[in-house]
């Protein structure tokens, strides 16, 4: 992208703090479980976008790229804190908070939460792979550009969660209806 004045570049990245902070905080949340550090690593985010700006050549979309910053910042939280991470009961985070999420934010419904769970069961790359390419409906070029992941890899991957996501369901006793609400998505 080409040279832009400051005020220029802290409209655009605010615009697009306007339209994407919301579904990047949910794609964060379904990976670090925790909805307040979910919070920090969207504004981190967000500073980082600010920050790397220039590194925006305009080949992707806002979003694609935003979501690929995204899951850079993740990655490192989690690095940084996995043991901590990996044994957070999903659920469980959401009623420490006193304060009660709105529904438009989390939008976690009753009849969705064995989905949620079996999800949050599921190894690492599985969940991002079907938050971004089920949930997010990013497509396979897109969720390859944010992981830095081949298209081979993407789908190979996609088949090998949605078979470890059928068997979470199953394993819970759950109807095989949330598999196939997800599976039909893009």
């Amino acid at each position: 992208m080409p040279d832009m004045s400051h005020d220029r570049k802290k409209e655009e990245i605010s615009d697009w703090y306007f339209t994407h902070s919301d579904a990047i905080l949910k794609f964060i949340l379904l990976i670090v479980r925790d909805y307040q550090q979910a919070e920090d690593l969207t504004q981190e985010t967000f500073v980082k976008a600010y920050k790397h700006y220039e590194s925006f050549k305009g080949t992707s979309t806002p979003k694609t790229w935003l979501f690929s910053v995204a899951h850079n910042v993740t990655v490192d939280y989690l690095r940084r804190n996995k043991p901590i991470v990996l044994f957070k009961d999903f659920f469980g985070s959401y009623s420490v908070d006193k304060n009660p999420l709105p529904e438009d934010i989390v939008e976690i419904k009753e009849e969705s939460k064995e989905l949620y769970d079996a999800i949050s069961n599921l190894k690492y790359s599985y969940r991002k792979i079907i938050i971004l390419r089920k949930m997010k409906e990013f497509s396979t070029r897109e969720a390859g550009e944010i992981l830095n992941w081949s298209e081979s890899k993407v789908k190979s991957t996609l088949s090998r969660a949605m078979v470890a996501l059928e068997k979470e369901l199953n394993k819970g006793g759950n109807s095989n209806e949330a598999i196939s609400k997800t599976a039909k998505r893009s």
